[in-house]
């Protein structure tokens, strides 16, 4: 291994995820000048916000699965030129088709880098470090989006402002490239394609130079690799379909819960409650530093909370606070007042999201799956949560217009504390287990289970 910081690892590793949230953020704002400029009815701004989100649902579902064949590294290389390709395609878009192709595009490397990056630093965090280490991707996105509103913002005077807006993105993207040509490999990937040794110096590196932890690391990982590697006959098993439904389930309630249309269109809302076009990009700017701020504390507390806990709360947090948003935006067409509490309510919505659901789902879904399939059940979990945010961010602007203000984000606060009985149900606690020890406690809940139903026939 090249004799790199782990600090220089973890922030490259992580570094996919500020293009994630920059891409995906950026829209936010552009949107406002995209929809002028081409004349784009209601359904075609949808399309132009979405359609990222179906590149991410292929990218997901075809590179992902790809890293248990050619490694974690060598697909996030190859996510920083689609990354790079899709910015630039964006940027110099001549009409609505070619934008829509071009953020497909970049939307492929969205979903690789979902579903990439949290298996990565996952299987390279020791597992005392894995939250807080897995959930920088999270504290990455939250920074690529505050990035987002900042350019919005500056580039807002302009008439063809929001092409520089999209094609910024290029920057980052060539950074991720360059510094990706230096990451190491994911251990547990290096040992199953026969270079324990490379493993060692990879743990090694990760693990402070502590030999007992590389030692017992190593001896678990060389384990679980004897395991052959699995498929979807085996995803979708008896043995790992507690963490299939972890996965899907948290996937799905992320999105649902209404974060990512608040994210995309915050300046949509803050118009339609009475701000100005510059008003709503400079609180939407007050949003982005406060919502990295919270992240950043998330990151800080990932290993001393449990997740579920850590869910709990934050579901409770974003239902109330949408419960009092929908209320103040029924008023806020005839008071400042109403309007400001509008603006607060959605500020606190975000930082209960950016502190709980936002990092927790992708922190334990590179958790949850065994190894010999880790790359496929993050692939797929990242699909479906894909899947539900475009569902979801496709039909907001539809249904905005249909239910008005006041009433759609009721439905999203709902489902919020609907995800509380799902987390106390169906979710087990990962903090401070080892992947590996995740993995035998899977496999030794079914062979019990398999032991008792043979007993009793």
């Amino acid at each position: 291994m090249r004799q790199v910081s782990t600090g220089f690892v973890y922030f490259f590793g992580a570094l996919g995820g500020l293009l994630f949230g920059y891409d995906t953020g950026v829209i936010s704002g552009a949107i406002l000048f995209i929809q002028r400029q081409m004349n784009l009815g209601s359904w075609q701004q949808g399309w132009v916000v979405s359609a990222v989100l179906l590149g991410a649902i292929l990218g997901a579902a075809i590179i992902g699965p790809s890293s248990d064949r050619y490694g974690r590294r060598k697909l996030l290389l190859f996510s920083a030129i689609i990354f790079f390709v899709g910015a630039i395609g964006s940027a110099f878009s001549p009409e609505f088709w070619t934008l829509i192709i071009s953020r497909i595009i970049l939307g492929m490397a969205v979903g690789a880098a979902s579903a990439l990056i949290p298996t990565y630093l996952a299987e390279l965090a020791p597992a005392s470090k894995r939250g807080t280490v897995s959930s920088l991707f999270q504290l990455m996105v939250m920074t690529g989006i505050f990035l987002a509103y900042v350019i919005n913002y500056t580039f807002s005077g302009m008439y063809t402002g929001w092409r520089w807006m999209l094609g910024l993105a290029a920057v980052p993207a060539a950074l991720l490239f360059l510094g990706g040509l230096v990451l190491p490999e994911s251990p547990r990937y290096l040992v199953k394609t026969g270079r324990g040794e490379q493993a060692r110096d990879v743990l090694d590196t990760m693990n402070q130079h502590d030999t007992a932890a590389v030692n017992q690391e190593l001896e678990q990982i060389h384990e679980q690799a004897k395991i052959k590697s699995g498929g979807w006959s085996e995803l979708f098993g008896p043995m790992v379909r507690p963490s299939l439904i972890i996965g899907l389930g948290l996937a799905i309630f992320q999105q649902v819960m209404g974060c990512n249309t608040v994210l995309y269109y915050a300046p949509t809302i803050f118009t339609d409650v009475g701000f100005g076009v510059s008003a709503a990009l400079i609180a939407h700017i007050g949003i982005g530093i406060f919502n990295v701020i919270v992240t950043a504390v998330a990151v800080a507390i990932m290993d001393k909370i449990d997740r579920k806990k850590m869910l709990n709360i934050g579901a409770i947090g974003m239902g109330i606070s949408l419960f009092i948003m929908s209320f103040a935006m029924k008023f806020s067409g005839d008071s400042f007042a109403a309007a400001v509490i509008c603006v607060i309510a959605l500020t606190i919505y975000i930082a209960f999201f950016s502190a709980t659901w936002g990092p927790v789902m992708w922190v334990m879904i590179g958790e949850v799956f065994p190894l010999n399939i880790r790359g496929l059940g993050n692939s797929f979990a990242s699909v479906i949560n894909w899947s539900a945010n475009m569902v979801v961010s496709l039909t907001f602007p539809s249904l905005l217009d249909f239910f008005g203000t006041g009433s759609l984000f009721i439905g999203y606060g709902v489902l919020c504390f609907l995800s509380i009985w799902f987390v106390h149900k169906m979710v087990f606690e990962t903090r401070n287990r080892s992947l590996e020890e995740i993995e035998a406690t899977l496999r030794r809940k079914h062979d019990a289970k398999t032991a008792h139903v043979t007993t009793q026939n």
